[in-house]
């Protein structure tokens, strides 16, 4: 059973309230500044390709690191440090990104080296539990799915990230049955992790929201995926992780399986969607352009940019409806 004390509720309100007040102060003052100095990208996905301040990762990383902070100085969780130490080495990868824009084969391998907080500090077990058949040990094998998971995760995460509100509004649904999933099976250190998560991909969600005032960039997204695979593993609740994301996974599948290679998103040219009048998207037609879930969103007919997201969001919705059921059949029936 969980157990709630009063040092419980003040982490958790700690852990939700702390970064969610940093990134709605830290995101404003970045727009201003990024405007400031040039740092903008066009909004493709508008028939004006209007001007938008990127990235906002470091609002996000910042906030997480400071949200995982409180969490790790009241609990003393070893999850906790090395949640701060992958969202560090995540957040940094994709500054580099923003910058430089690292090739499709050099991004996932960097981001390998995110994985090594939580092997090094072995929070982590190697015994993964499934519904209906129970516990399964993979005492050889855990550690090399650990060393690809939080790439993976980062990635995944970042493909989601194509429209306004898309990838925040997404890890905010998607940290709801994180929470519900370990509040079943009793792991309150873990459950106090989500939180930081939550709170800031909530709080950026208001700016990055459409009509966007700021993109998160590569770092942002890779962040957001980071900590969100890193929470999985701490927490032992890896197939519930994996149900919440399946949007995003298969729209990853989709990806790879149509441009048959690793690739980094822009720098391809045939894009998978074309913009009408009135912020209208309708899919290309054109049989070489990836396959993606926004384009097979689209395959009925041209909708707007707010119709796709909140059609993303319902497929996240659903998915984490589905998570929380399977966390029912391993902790609760």
């Amino acid at each position: 059973m969980l157990q709630i004390t009063v040092q419980t509720l003040v982490t958790a309100f700690l852990a939700f309230i702390f970064p969610f007040i940093v990134i709605i102060i830290l995101t404003p003052l970045l727009i201003k500044t990024l405007s400031k100095r040039g740092n903008l990208v066009h909004d493709y996905h508008k028939p004006n390709k209007p001007l938008v301040p990127a990235p906002g990762g470091p609002a996000i990383f910042i906030s997480l690191i400071l949200g995982e902070s409180i969490v790790y100085l009241l609990t003393g969780a070893n999850g906790a440090l090395a949640l701060i130490l992958v969202t560090t080495i995540a957040g940094v990868i994709g500054i580099l990104d923003d910058v430089y824009t690292l090739s499709g084969v050099l991004k996932p391998t960097l981001l390998i080296i995110a994985s090594f907080p939580i092997l090094i500090l072995g929070t982590y077990d190697f015994h993964m539990e499934f519904p209906l058949f129970g516990e399964v040990r993979l005492s050889i094998i855990y550690p090399i799915l650990v060393l690809l998971a939080i790439s993976v995760t980062a990635n995944t995460v970042n493909t989601i990230d194509v429209l306004n509100g898309a990838v925040s509004g997404f890890i905010t649904i998607s940290s709801i049955p994180l929470i519900l999933a370990l509040a079943f099976k009793g792991s309150i250190d873990t459950l106090l992790m989500v939180l930081p998560l939550l709170s800031v991909a909530l709080g950026f969600f208001i700016f990055h929201r459409f009509p966007s005032k700021i993109f998160p960039g590569d770092s942002g997204s890779l962040s957001l995926g980071a900590v969100y695979g890193a929470i999985v593993i701490v927490g032992g609740i890896e197939i519930i992780g994996i149900v919440a994301l399946l949007p995003a996974i298969l729209n990853s599948f989709f990806f790879l399986s149509s441009v048959k290679r690793l690739v980094e998103g822009r720098t391809i040219k045939l894009r998978p969607t074309n913009v009408l009048s009135e912020n209208r998207l309708e899919a290309s037609r054109n049989g070489s352009a990836p396959i993606t879930l926004v384009r097979l969103i689209l395959a009925d007919g041209p909708l707007v940019e707010k119709e796709v997201v909140q059609n993303i969001f319902k497929l996240s919705a659903f998915s984490s409806f589905l998570a929380i059921i399977t966390a029912i059949l391993i902790w609760v029936i």
